[in-house]
């Protein structure tokens, strides 16, 4: 390996752990902000009678979750 191939190889790992830590920052700023503008603060999130999800923005339901009333 020559010290132009180590610097290049350095550089693109240093890149895409630079870019992963900027992608996550927005993904987490994004949809946290999203979330909890949709998502009301008295309710809680439960199931229906007909087995629908009420008051749950996000695409995996929580296991387990109480019954409307």
């Amino acid at each position: 390996m020559t010290r132009r191939e180590l610097a290049m190889g350095s550089v693109t790992f240093l890149a895409v752990i630079v870019f992963g830590l900027f992608s996550a920052t927005w993904v987490e700023r994004h949809y946290t902000g999203a979330t909890a503008a949709e998502m009301p603060s008295s309710s809680s999130a439960c199931v229906s009678m007909d087995g629908s999800w009420k008051n749950w923005v996000w695409a995996n339901v929580p296991a387990l979750s109480p019954k409307c009333e």
